[in-house]
This record gives C-alpha cells, sequence and structure tokens, in this order.
C-alpha cells in the first residue's frame, strides 16, 4: 500500500546513484514527487513522471529560496563531491560544500520541520590503519584524516551530521549512511573507475580484503533508509568480503605487481596517462578496513542485499 503523498528533495541528482533512487522511491510510490537539485548539469537526468531536475549552484540565497518556496517530507543529501583531486583549490571547495553547505541544509531542515533527513557519508571516515579490528562498528573513532587531510571535510561533515541528529532525535528522524565500496556500471565514483580499468595498481607485498556493494542494494537502502530504518549511524555492506587480488581476478582487470613503497612515484606516473587514483584509496591496497553491519541488519534483516560481493564485480564488466 502507497504511503501519504510525500515531497521529497534530493541533493545531487546529477550523481547516478541519486537517479536510481529517485526511479525506486517512484516506482513504489508513483503518486509522490521529487525534486532534485545539483550544481551539476542536469540534462541528462531522466525524464521521470513525479520527478523534476533543476541545476542549482549551492549558496545560501539559493538554499534560502528552495525552502521558502517548497515544503518537503524527506530530505536527501546525496551530494558529496569526488576526492580525486587533491590541490588546495579543490580542498576548499569541498569544505565549502560538504561542511558549510551541510550546515545550511540542516539548519533550513530544522526552521522547516522536514520529517526526516537521509546523509550519504563514506566508510572511509574511519581510514585503512594497521591497527583497524576486523569488523568496524558505528562508534570506532573516524581516523582517515590522521594521514590525508583531503578526507578532512567528509570526517567533519559526518561529525556534524551526527551531533546535529541527536541534538534535533525529537523533531527529526535523521539517518546517516556509511556504505562500504559502491561500485557499478551507473555511477563514476573512483573505486569503480579503478577497478574496470584496464590496468590496476596491484601490491606484491600486501593483499587486504576489501567489501563491495553495488549500487542498486545502495539504492535500495537509501529508500529504506527513508521508511524502515530509525534515527542512527549506520554502516551499510553485506556480510561477505574478497581480496584485493580475488577481486581483480573476478572483475578480469589486469594488476600492475609493484611493492608498497614505490606505491606513490608508481601513482603519481598513472595520472599522467589520465590513471586518477586517489592517494588516499593506496592505504586501502595495503590494510584492510572491514565495517560491521551488525546495527543495518537489526532493522532490514539477514538477507538485506540482492547482489553477493562476486556478482557485483562480475556486473562492472558491463561498462
Amino acid at each position: 500500500m502507497t504511503e501519504a503523498k510525500k515531497k521529497i528533495l534530493i541533493i545531487g541528482i546529477a550523481g547516478g546513484l541519486a537517479q536510481m533512487t529517485a526511479r525506486l522511491i517512484l516506482s513504489e510510490n508513483p503518486e509522490w514527487e521529487i525534486l532534485g537539485i545539483d550544481s551539476r548539469d542536469v540534462s541528462r537526468v531522466p525524464k521521470l513522471p513525479g520527478l523534476m531536475a533543476l541545476e542549482l549552484k549551492y549558496s545560501r540565497g539559493n538554499f534560502e529560496n528552495l525552502f521558502r518556496t517548497h515544503t518537503f517530507d524527506v530530505v536527501y543529501h546525496l551530494g558529496r563531491l569526488s576526492h580525486a583531486s587533491n590541490t588546495h583549490n579543490e580542498l576548499a571547495k569541498r569544505i565549502d560544500l560538504s561542511v558549510m553547505g551541510t550546515s545550511r541544509i540542516l539548519d533550513l531542515c530544522e526552521r522547516s520541520e522536514v520529517k526526516k533527513v537521509i546523509i550519504l557519508s563514506t566508510f572511509h571516515v574511519y581510514g585503512a590503519l594497521p591497527d583497524n579490528p576486523i569488523f568496524l562498528p558505528e562508534d570506532a573513532p573516524l581516523r582517515a584524516s590522521i594521514k590525508h587531510p583531503e578526507l578532512r571535510d567528509v570526517i567533519e561533515m559526518d561529525q556534524m551530521c551526527t551531533t546535529w541528529m541527536w541534538k534535533n532525535q525529537n523533531s527529526i528522524s535523521t539517518v546517516v549512511l556509511r556504505p562500504c565500496n559502491i561500485i557499478g556500471t551507473q555511477i563514476q565514483n573512483s573505486m569503480t573507475r579503478f577497478l574496470a580499468g584496464p590496468i590496476a595498481l596491484s601490491p606484491i607485498d600486501y593483499n587486504p580484503f576489501f567489501q563491495f556493494i553495488h549500487e542498486f542494494d545502495m539504492a535500495n537502502i537509501l529508500y529504506k533508509a527513508m521508511i524502515s530504518i530509525p534515527i542512527g549511524t549506520y554502516n551499510v555492506a553485506g556480510d561477505d568480503f574478497i581480496s584485493f587480488r580475488q577481486a581483480l581476478d573476478v572483475v578480469g582487470t589486469k594488476g600492475i605487481p609493484f611493492p608498497m613503497f614505490m606505491a606513490g612515484g608508481l601513482n603519481s606516473a598513472l595520472k599522467k596517462f589520465k590513471i586518477n587514483v586517489p592517494d588516499y584509496l593506496l592505504d586501502y591496497l595495503k590494510f584492510s578496513c572491514l565495517i560491521s553491519n551488525h546495527e543495518l541488519k537489526k532493522h532490514l534483516g539477514e538477507n538485506h542485499l540482492r547482489f553477493s560481493i562476486k556478482e557485483a564485480l562480475e556486473l562492472i564488466k558491463l561498462r
């Protein structure tokens, strides 16, 4: 049965994951309305009944006008920027969007009496470190920026959202999701490009474990976060994991064997050939960063994913 009609805001609608989420919401609830906004070009956003896409510069004035003009029941904040670049200008831009922009959005959600807010963070906030436990719970410290200051904006955004979530828990139901590596043919993130490219860095002296989630499973969890997941912070992953070399074998990508001490120089050389691997991902080729899904399964059950890790990896061959 379709729930009462809702008006939903999706921030970051130019992204493939946001579009899949919008499509799923409207397929299950055709009477609902979605306004998707993005600072990027929205001309390729699919024309779906019930979905309106708007290209909008992320500024205080534009956000205030948006909330003044519309009344939203649910807000999805999926508008994180890529960390493929580590220049000072890009870092400043990301901090402005991820931290300052998010602060404005949360303030407007509170003032506008939005009922539910879903925020997409990432497991990268934990960091790939040698003393990580086998599975990191949600209350583990966020240590990624110890070595990689380019991840500072993601950690500050996550911490700010979590603090705001508990501060406003009596009036707004907020869900912060920290998914493992999301991969698929319709998203353009660093990990999908890394695995699906013609070649990939493959250290000979390390073989860490990875978790992957298929883009459609992630979109489904974003939808369920609105209707089935209560207030809180949740890691998002399946029960299985796979070694890095096995993952390359499944995808069929040729690995470039190298000793880890050469990683930085080799990565710099590859960037000249447009093979751009964010520097912070090199740590994940050395140390495992596996997250616990115990809290999520309390609300979605044991079999909350459609695709296994192997199936998710096989499907990116279709690119």
